[in-house]
């Protein structure tokens, strides 16, 4: 997998973990290697009936996802339900990611079970499918590319907003959303390569101004979904713009 939300630290890096044979993180997400069950047969989970029924209303109704669906679209990579998401079972420690070999996002059916879990899911990753969209991103051979898209999506997605961080029991005044977002991004990587912290870390300080201030396609840091709400307005108002220049 190019790369993934992790919902909690990975295990221990043990010793000379570059040197292992690195498989990109798909160890993470086993059903990508199976064979894909018919409709019936997955309609009969309830998981997967889940995850399809939150998935539609998050891309129906959260102004974060509507506004880079509308983005993608204007880039040239238009999202469609069917062949750009997929539900499956995963690893326990992570909730979804981009496989940039496919151009698919990948959501935990087994490990997604809030709306609102969803909803930051989805962002994420489609921040992820943006920027592979927009740029030039190797996915799999720089990490630092990795590192900034990390940075961005966790950034911009709400991962970091403070009620997200009262959650998880983590508190801190100046600088505290700096602080989230570089340790997400950390977390992030360390989940889907095989490489130390020391490398994962040095990849997300030698890119975080640039990565942390690019904050396209949303124009700021949606803190809210009243700022997402914000944003999309004014996006859909500068393509207006710019379409009668």
């Amino acid at each position: 997998m190019g790369q993934g939300e992790a919902d909690s630290p990975p295990a221990a890096e043990k010793k000379g973990a570059e040197e292992e044979e690195d498989d990109f993180g798909y160890r993470l997400f086993p059903d990508r290697n199976k064979k894909p069950q018919s409709f019936l047969v997955r309609s009969l989970f309830t998981f997967h009936n889940k995850c399809q029924l939150m998935l539609r209303l998050t891309l129906e109704t959260n102004p974060y996802a509507r506004l880079l669906l509308e983005a993608l679209k204007q880039s040239g990579c238009t999202v469609f339900n069917d062949r750009h998401f997929s539900c499956e079972n995963c690893d326990g420690c992570v909730s979804g990611g981009f496989d940039a070999a496919t151009s698919q996002i990948v959501l935990c059916q087994n490990n997604i079970r809030q709306q609102s879990h969803m909803n930051r899911v989805v962002t994420h990753e489609l921040i992820h499918a943006f920027d592979h969209c927009r740029a030039h991103v190797d996915w799999f051979k720089n990490v630092k590319h990795l590192a900034c898209s990390e940075i961005r999506a966790a950034n911009l997605s709400g991962d970091c907003t403070l009620m997200n961080e009262i959650a998880r029991f983590k508190f801190g005044l100046k600088g505290h959303h700096q602080t989230c977002v570089r340790d997400r991004a950390i977390r992030s990587i360390l989940a889907v390569r095989k490489v130390s912290k020391e490398t994962a870390e040095k990849a997300v300080d030698e890119v975080f101004d640039a990565c942390f201030n690019d904050l396209e396609p949303f124009g700021r840091i949606p803190h809210s979904k009243a700022d997402a709400k914000r944003a999309y307005r004014d996006f859909q108002n500068r393509d207006r713009y710019t379409a009668n220049l």
